[in-house]
């Protein structure tokens, strides 16, 4: 079955159609800049543009950067604050919306590294800001958005986003040692069996996940960073 999947991030909104059977996308993406400001009517008008492109008429799935519930938005770092509230779902005509990390979380356990997985997986994206998505034996714990945690008196997502690294020139090996610091937090707070990076830094992991000891397992993302097209797509077609 394909379904059309737009993952709506903090400075890029990315769509395609999904074989969501096969776990990948079936034609080239389509990557359109986030609006700056990012308020929903902007929002919305690319997500319409994304499903235009495609000549879209089935079920569409969107993944948002905040806590979503029934389709509502309950808070956004990285975008504008006037979506809180928001009813993203009618917003996007119907459309199945979900937290972003969870999206890209729910196809790297389908698809992905944590396939097949027991225990506790933990899937971060390190990209604008900090996604997480958090799994017991596979089932889904929503909206955890651990990238708000305290981490040297602010959020962990100001220190070890790769938008932190960006903006403050870190080198990937200083970079690491924040990273590093963030994943022993989450670490000794859940005792995962794994950990999986994904978001854009995913792509280069081979830059700092050399740099990265922990007791628990680490891995970059399979998907990396069509995760969350995927997992848009596996939302709406469930």
């Amino acid at each position: 079955m394909n379904v059309l999947g737009i993952d709506i991030g903090g400075s890029g909104i990315k769509g395609a159609p999904v074989d969501t059977e096969a776990g990948r996308l079936a034609e080239e993406r389509l990557r359109i800049p986030t609006p700056q400001p990012s308020k929903p009517d902007d929002v919305a008008h690319v997500v319409s543009s994304i499903v235009e492109h495609f000549h879209w008429s089935g079920p569409v799935g969107v993944t948002f950067p905040g806590v979503v519930v029934d389709g509502v938005v309950r808070s956004a770092a990285n975008v504008a604050r006037s979506w809180i509230g928001v009813d993203a779902a009618a917003l996007f005509g119907g459309a199945t919306v979900l937290n972003d990390a969870d999206a890209a979380g729910m196809a790297e356990m389908t698809f992905g590294e944590g396939r097949g997985r027991r225990g506790t997986v933990l899937v971060l994206t390190f990209g604008t800001g900090i996604g997480s998505a958090l799994f017991t034996d596979g089932t889904l714990v929503r909206n955890t958005e651990l990238g708000h945690l305290e981490l040297h008196g602010k959020d962990a997502e100001h220190r070890a986003s790769d938008r932190a690294r960006q903006e403050h020139d870190l080198s990937w090996e200083h970079w690491a040692e924040r990273v590093q610091q963030y994943l022993e937090h989450v670490e000794m707070l859940f005792s995962p069996s794994l950990i999986v990076i994904g978001g854009g830094a995913s792509k280069k992991a081979d830059r700092f996940l050399p740099h990265i000891t922990l007791d628990t397992p680490v891995v970059p993302a399979a998907l990396q960073n069509e995760a969350g097209i995927i997992g848009a797509a596996l939302a709406a077609a469930s």
